[in-house]
């Protein structure tokens, strides 16, 4: 493959799926979004030179006229999981998209879709393992500090 420009269909242009265009188009890859609200475009800036289609995810003939058949992978960041979740499964399932990647907010759907198949990605479940990861990390002294303070020797 090495040569050809890699397609990304991207669906859902909020502050993830936009980011995520912008990324794969800076990597190089070859762009189009879809988004439900066309003023969603301009979180893309006034330059986006990939393509933009208004339109829902979930309408097939919408993803046909995005390039779905010949998309390399497919990025669904809408704002809603049950939406995320089918958009993905047809992705996968209908269209044969090798690399469909879905955000999930909810951690038990996120694992249940995953176990069956799906790649999933739970914003919620990284937030929380990095939030306990730091809440870990802090240096709990172990003795209250005023007995901390009585049980260090005085300077001779």
């Amino acid at each position: 493959m090495e040569g050809t420009t890699l397609r990304a269909l991207v669906i859902g242009c909020g502050r993830v799926g936009s980011a995520i265009a912008l990324q794969l188009l800076e990597e190089g890859w070859d762009v189009t979004v879809v988004d439900e609200n066309e003023d969603a475009l301009s979180r893309l800036g006034e330059n986006w030179p990939g393509a933009f289609i208004v339109g829902h995810g979930m309408d097939t003939d919408l993803l046909r006229e995005a390039g779905i058949e010949e998309a390399e992978a497919v990025v669904v960041a809408t704002d809603g999981d049950n939406t995320n979740i089918i958009i993905g499964q047809v992705a996968q399932k209908r269209f044969d998209v090798r690399c469909v990647v879905v955000r999930v907010l909810d951690p038990a759907r996120a694992k249940f879709y995953k176990e069956r198949g799906l790649d999933t990605v739970c914003p919620t479940s990284v937030a929380i393992d990095a939030l306990m990861d730091a809440a870990r990390a802090c240096a709990i002294p172990l003795v209250p500090p005023a007995q901390e303070a009585a049980a260090e020797p005085e300077p001779v």
